[in-house]
């Protein structure tokens, strides 16, 4: 069963990047779809981006299209989430989910393995 942890979160200003990192281990990290979700302040939780296996296909959320990338490093059991532009409305606690189903997996049910997330808050 794998374990997350993810880091690199923080306060930073509007327009300002940031990037947070998930780090995976008690698996066989490249068996692993994955996938970044947020919660906002008295709001549900929400997809945000996903990758495949290889990294080789990714998927986001339209709210931060253009803005965030997801990437893998499948040697160092790590999935990283890089924002840029960061406005306000993306502060929320930042969650990475492993999955070991297929495709691009967007809905958090599909995701059985859960870090304990990472505050981004974004100030104006």
């Amino acid at each position: 069963q794998v374990q997350l942890v993810e880091s690199g979160g923080g306060l930073v200003q509007a327009g300002d990047s940031l990037r947070l990192s998930c780090a995976a281990s008690g698996g066989t990290f490249s068996m692993y779809a994955m996938g970044w979700f947020r919660q906002a302040p008295g709001k549900e939780r929400e997809f945000i981006a996903t990758s495949l296996r290889s990294g080789d296909n990714t998927a986001y959320a339209e709210s931060v299209k253009g803005r965030f990338t997801i990437s893998r490093d499948n040697g160092k059991n790590t999935v990283y989430l890089q924002m840029n532009s960061l406005k306000p409305a993306d502060t929320a606690v930042y969650y990475c989910a492993a999955s070991e189903g297929f495709g691009l997996l967007t809905s958090e049910r599909l995701y059985p393995y859960w870090g304990q997330g990472t505050q981004v808050t974004v100030s104006s």
